[in-house]
């Protein structure tokens, strides 16, 4: 059975109050393409921006007309690569390329563009340079892959994490999906999360998902394109 999970992320959402900054920052500097700037689907007065790492990789910006210009370290952020933060929001974001060559090069074109870039610093299983970007972002771009878990999971840090050796080999090997299909939405009361207020939420996961795919569902772009 192949295993069942997220292969990578398609697109990391950052809020923002300045759109063209954002655009202008991932563009220039970072050299990512812009590909979709359009009114968000379903939310009055928002914009939607995304530029491409990769074919099936984006950073998208969401400009909503009540998002907070205050920033707070230690708060709404980090600050750092290993500053405090609350719990839930970014702490930072590390960007992958292929070889250190190109960790170079990404820190020469970061520099070019007036950014100062600290690194590149070797962590032994990733290589990376740390920069910042508009509206207080912690950045990082990095190169490394295929971690092995036998070398960089202490033992003691898993103990200060409430992990016991049962939990650990659960989480180094997660169970397997049996592959059923049609499965019934859990109860509001067992649900562990929401991401809306209650009432809201708990209305929002009552529509069926087949109502919801209709009726959510906008799939007409802007602006209409002859192939």
């Amino acid at each position: 059975m192949t295993a069942l999970h997220p292969r990578g992320v398609n697109h990391l959402a950052l809020s923002t109050t300045d759109m063209k900054a954002q655009l202008e920052f991932w563009c220039d500097v970072l050299g990512c393409p812009l590909k979709a700037l359009y009114w968000m689907h379903g939310v009055d007065g928002c914009y939607h921006g995304f530029v491409e790492l990769a074919p099936d990789s984006y950073v998208a910006f969401v400009q909503h007309p009540e998002n907070g210009k205050e920033i707070e370290i230690g708060v709404s952020h980090a600050g750092s690569p290993g500053g405090a933060v609350t719990g839930g929001t970014m702490q930072h974001v590390a960007f992958h390329v292929d070889s250190m060559d190109e960790v170079y090069a990404m820190r020469d074109r970061i520099r070019s563009r007036g950014i100062q870039v600290m690194g590149p610093i070797d962590h032994g299983m990733i290589q990376s340079v740390y920069f910042a970007g508009p509206e207080g972002l912690s950045l990082e771009v990095c190169t490394g892959s295929d971690i092995d878990e036998r070398a960089w999971i202490d033992p003691e840090v898993t103990g200060l994490c409430g992990i016991t050796e049962a939990e650990l080999e659960e989480l180094k090997n997660p169970a397997p999906y049996d592959g059923a299909a049609g499965v019934e939405q859990p109860a509001f009361e067992a649900s562990p999360f929401h991401m809306y207020p209650p009432e809201v939420w708990q209305q929002t996961m009552a529509v069926p998902d087949e109502v919801m795919w209709e009726q959510a569902s906008v799939t007409t772009p802007p602006v209409q394109v002859d192939d």
